[in-house]
C-alpha cells in the first residue's frame, strides 16, 4: 500500500489516501461503473413491470434474478466489464454487453434485446452521475460538513463569555467574545449547507436528443414523457429535468459546485482568522510529544492545520469553479467534453473533504488563552468612547462623536481619563452615569455572550 501510495500521482491517492478511502465508492471509476449497471438494470426492471406483457409470476421471477447482477458486481466484474470495454471502445456499451452476458448465464437470454431500448449513453451516464453526487453528498460531504459546523457552534457555546478585544481594519474595536466570533461562523456554515441541500439533483431519460423519438416509433401508444419521469423519481429518487437535448443540462451541479466553493470560503475565512487568533495569542496550541514544528527551532507549534486546509480549498475551489463553467455548455446537441470534465467531480468535493478535515483537526489541538485575551483587552480603555459617545447622543449633546474623538482617537487613554470625563457630564441622570462608570472594556460586549449560546 505505501508503495502505492508514495506513486501516486494525486495527493487524494498518496498523502490524503483517507479521503480517497471515504469517497472511492461514490466517485471512482469503480463506483461509476456499478451505477450505470444499477440504471441499466433498474431500467430493464421497469420495463418488465410496466412495459412488456408477461405473467405476474414470472415478472417477480426475472426481476429477482436480475438484480443479483447488481448485488454480485465486484473487482472481478469491474475487470471483465474493462475487457469487454478493451474491444468496444465505449464504456457504456460495455456495460450492455455485460449484462447481457449476464442474462445468458441467468436463463433469460429473451430479456437482452431490451436492455439499454431506446437509450443513447447519455440516459445512464447522467442518471449515473446524479446517483454518484447525491449519495456522495449525503453520506459523506455533508455528513462531515455538518460534523465540522456542529464542532464550531459547540465551542461557541463554550467561549460564549470569553470577552475578546475584536479588530476591524486590524484595529482595537469594539469587544465582543470568543464563542460569539465562532458562532458567526457556525451560522454561516450552516446556511451554506443548508442552501446546498435544498438543491435538486436532476437527471433526464429521453434518448438521443431528449425527444423520446426512438421510443415513440417503437411504442407509440405509450406516454414516455410520463414513463421517463415515473422510472427518474420512482426507481431512482431523482428529480425529473424535463426539457434537454441529449445531455441534462447540468445546471444543477454547477450550483451544487458553488455551494461547495460557497461553504470552502467561509471555512477559509475561518482559517485565516484561526491562525490570526494563534498569532496574537489568543490560542494556543497544545504540544504533541514527539511532534516537530520546525527542522531548526525547537520550539515552533506552527498552525501547519489551518495552512493545510487554506491550500486544499484553493484547489477545490478552482475545480468547482471549472467545473461549473464549464459542464453547463455544450455545442448544439451535444460534446463530449463533459464527460471527461464529470470524471473530476470528485477531486473537487475530496479536496473541500480534506480541508474540511485538516481545520477540524487544528481545532482539536486549540485551547482558549484567557489570560493572554484579557491582558489585552483590559488596557484597551478607548473603546468606550463608543457607548459614551453613544449615551451622550440620547441627551442630545452637540458634537458629542467629536467630542469623544478629540479626547481618545490616538491617545493611550487610561482608566482615570474617561471617569474623569464622565463624572463631569452633570446632566446626565444618576442612573445613567452609573452605567457609565461601571463600563469597562472586559463587560462591553452587549449581546454577544447571548448570541453565541442561541441555537
Amino acid at each position: 500500500m505505501l508503495e502505492f501510495s508514495s506513486k501516486a500521482l494525486c495527493p487524494l491517492d498518496g498523502r490524503y489516501e483517507e479521503i480517497k478511502d471515504e469517497l472511492s465508492e461514490y466517485f471512482s471509476e469503480y463506483a461509476l461503473v456499478k451505477r450505470r449497471i444499477i440504471v441499466e438494470v433498474k431500467w430493464l426492471e421497469y420495463f418488465i413491470n410496466n412495459i412488456l406483457n408477461i405473467e405476474q409470476e414470472d415478472k417477480k421471477s426475472y426481476i429477482s434474478k436480475i438484480k443479483r447482477i447488481i448485488n454480485k458486481y465486484n473487482f472481478s466484474e469491474f475487470k471483465r466489464i474493462k475487457e469487454i470495454e478493451e474491444i468496444t471502445k465505449h464504456d457504456v456499451k460495455a456495460i450492455e454487453y455485460y449484462i447481457n452476458e449476464k442474462l445468458e448465464l441467468l436463463g433469460l437470454s429473451k430479456l437482452k434485446c431490451f436492455v439499454h431500448i431506446g437509450c443513447t449513453s447519455e440516459d445512464i451516464n447522467n442518471v449515473a452521475y446524479a446517483l454518484m453526487i447525491k449519495e456522495g453528498l449525503s453520506d459523506v460531504w455533508l455528513k462531515k460538513s455538518n460534523k465540522l459546523t456542529n464542532k464550531i457552534d459547540a465551542l461557541s457555546k463554550e467561549y460564549s463569555s470569553i470577552p475578546m478585544l475584536a479588530h476591524t481594519h486590524g484595529q482595537p474595536a469594539t469587544p465582543t467574545t470568543v464563542g460569539k466570533e465562532l458562532k458567526v461562523y457556525a451560522y454561516r456554515m450552516k446556511e451554506a449547507i443548508n442552501y446546498l441541500k435544498m438543491i435538486k439533483i436532476k437527471a433526464k431519460f429521453n434518448g438521443a436528443t431528449g425527444n423520446y423519438s426512438a421510443l415513440s416509433i417503437a411504442y407509440p401508444n405509450i406516454d414516455w414523457e410520463e414513463n421517463s419521469k415515473t422510472f427518474i423519481k420512482k426507481y431512482l429518487g431523482l428529480n425529473f429535468s424535463e426539457y434537454t437535448t441529449q445531455i441534462e443540462g447540468h445546471d444543477y451541479i454547477a450550483r451544487i459546485l458553488d455551494s461547495i466553493r460557497n461553504f470552502n470560503n467561509i471555512l477559509l475565512d475561518f482559517n485565516v482568522d484561526m491562525w490570526l487568533y494563534i498569532s496574537m495569542g489568543y490560542f494556543k496550541q497544545i504540544p504533541v510529544k514527539n511532534e516537530v514544528g520546525s527542522s531548526t527551532m525547537p520550539h515552533k507549534i506552527n498552525p501547519i492545520k489551518f495552512e493545510n486546509s487554506e491550500a486544499n480549498i484553493d484547489i477545490s475551489n478552482s475545480l468547482c469553479m471549472a467545473l461549473s463553467n464549464k459542464l453547463t455548455k455544450s455545442r448544439l446537441q451535444r460534446d463530449l467534453s463533459d464527460s471527461s470534465s464529470k470524471r473530476n467531480i470528485g477531486l473537487a468535493i475530496g479536496y473541500s473533504l480534506q480541508a474540511i478535515h485538516e481545520t477540524s483537526k487544528g481545532l482539536d489541538k486549540c485551547v482558549v488563552d484567557k489570560e493572554k485575551i484579557e491582558a489585552n483587552l483590559i488596557d484597551k480603555w478607548e473603546v468606550l468612547a463608543e457607548p459614551i459617545q453613544t449615551m451622550l447622543r440620547k441627551y442630545g449633546y452637540p458634537d458629542a462623536y467629536d467630542k469623544l474623538k478629540d479626547l481618545t482617537r490616538g491617545k493611550d487613554i487610561k482608566e482615570k481619563d474617561l471617569k474623569s470625563f464622565i463624572n463631569s457630564l452633570d446632566f446626565l441622570a444618576k442612573e445613567d452615569k452609573k452605567i457609565l462608570l461601571d463600563l469597562t472594556p472586559l463587560n462591553y460586549i452587549g449581546y454577544a455572550s447571548k448570541l453565541a449560546d442561541r441555537k
